[in-house]
């Protein structure tokens, strides 16, 4: 007996435009036919269970109806023409759900869209990811507006194909800026900065009038803008949060490890806490430059939790963590009032982590703490005869080092070669 084969098309929603069918006529004496009624959406937030039974309608229809003039819907050859046919010289890197490419819009292209740069994101049919996470990430963004969210300009949805357009975010993830080899460190004040926009991301979505919990908060998940503004993408894992007298969420455990919570992990109960902690974790991350999990480090220090945050109340212990790449550049009070945020954040009982708009609250000032060494000095020796003899010499070169740099090329990982072999390159190449 051979197993069935299911494609794409038959276990998702066609997006192209289904032929009209003409209704019948009425007979004599019976009542005219009431023309096809399009669904009626409130200006309540919609969920993702709003498309599950799409009726009439496909999947297309539905988004434009219901996300408005703002959210646009791009069709392949479209965004061919912005990524220049997805060229290799224009992939800025791959995650979970697929390789991402920057590419530029003019108003000749789509009349009343601002010409701009932008992230066109493509959906690796293979990859981990699929057509629900793809839905729920326009369903979020395309009805969520804040300046640290991502902005969703719009998607693409033919056959089976799945892409999502986005502003352009020349800085890429924090990952890199954070952990990218043989690059200048970012400054202390950066790093604040950094957390507290995130955090002010995570606060807007907790407080919503229909709260939002993040569930896949993490270093690469957070980009950042030239200025170094902090914004959260990927909302393919997010879910609606508990209602009424509900506590939590149930449902499978999903996320990266080293950033879920313990709780969830364990029981697959979702709170807004199991955002705090995730948010507990990038921040034990921008304090001591460690990666959350990194097998390349002894044992004991592989869980950066498990092995930082014991510390994290003790000044002298605090120190020797401190990211070295900062040379000692920063402020040792933020830095006592950062760490014991973390402390808390990464507390294994939920009641006892704070909520986000509490997170807000300590980090704002942090960012504008002025107790930084102006500049570090290196100590020279010089002898003359028998006596020596010290000299104090700025290290400019260090002082150089935290100069912010403008990179532009920096999105998620290094460039590779495009799947030739995927329908889509498979078309570009006959274009």
């Amino acid at each position: 007996m051979t197993a069935k084969r299911f494609t794409w098309r038959s276990l998702v929603p066609k997006c192209y435009k289904a032929e009209s069918v003409a209704s019948p006529e009425p007979g004599p004496g019976q009542p005219k036919t009431k023309k096809p009624v399009t669904k009626q959406f409130s200006l309540q937030r919609l969920s993702l269970s709003d498309w599950s039974n799409p009726g009439s309608l496909t999947l297309s229809e539905d988004l434009s109806l219901s996300l408005g003039s703002h959210i646009h819907s791009f069709t392949i050859a479209e965004l061919r023409v912005i990524t220049q046919n997805f060229a290799t010289s224009n992939f800025l890197g791959e995650g979970g759900f697929g390789p991402v490419y920057k590419g530029f819009i003019d108003d000749k292209l789509r009349p009343g869209l601002q010409a701009q740069p932008m992230a066109v994101k493509l959906l690796d049919l293979d990859g981990t990811q699929g057509h629900r996470e793809w839905l729920t990430e326009v369903i979020f963004l395309g009805q969520l507006r804040h300046p640290h969210l991502v902005k969703l300009i719009g998607y693409s949805c033919e056959d089976e194909h799945r892409l999502l357009v986005y502003e352009y975010m020349p800085r890429g993830s924090l990952e890199n800026q954070l952990f990218r080899r043989y690059s200048v460190s970012l400054p202390w004040s950066t790093r604040m900065k950094i957390a507290l926009g995130a955090a002010k991301g995570l606060a807007f979505l907790h407080e919503a009038e229909k709260p939002v919990i993040y569930r896949d908060f993490k270093a690469s998940n957070i980009l950042l803008d030239s200025d170094y503004t902090a914004k959260l993408s990927d909302f393919g894992l997010a879910k609606d949060g508990p209602e009424g007298d509900e506590t939590h969420v149930s449902t499978r455990v999903m996320g990266t490890q080293g950033y879920a919570a313990p709780e969830y992990i364990m029981t697959g109960h979702l709170t807004a806490k199991s955002d705090v902690y995730s948010f507990g974790v990038v921040l034990l991350e921008l304090i001591t430059g460690r990666r959350s999990v990194d097998k390349t480090r002894p044992g004991r220090e592989q869980n950066l939790v498990e092995y930082a945050r014991p510390m994290l109340n003790d000044p002298r212990k605090l120190a020797k963590i401190m990211d070295p790449r900062l040379e000692g550049q920063y402020s040792e009070t933020g830095a006592q009032k950062a760490a014991a945020l973390a402390y808390q954040c990464l507390s294994h009982r939920p009641k006892q982590r704070p909520n986000m708009t509490t997170v807000v609250n300590i980090l704002e000032p942090l960012k504008d703490f002025n107790d930084i060494p102006i500049e570090p000095f290196v100590y020279t020796f010089a002898v003359e005869s028998e006596s020596p003899k010290i000299e104090l010499k700025r290290n400019d070169q260090n002082h150089q080092n935290h100069k912010l740099h403008h990179d532009d090329k920096h999105y998620m990982r290094s460039p590779k070669s495009p799947n030739l072999n995927s329908p889509l390159h498979a078309r570009a190449k006959g274009a």
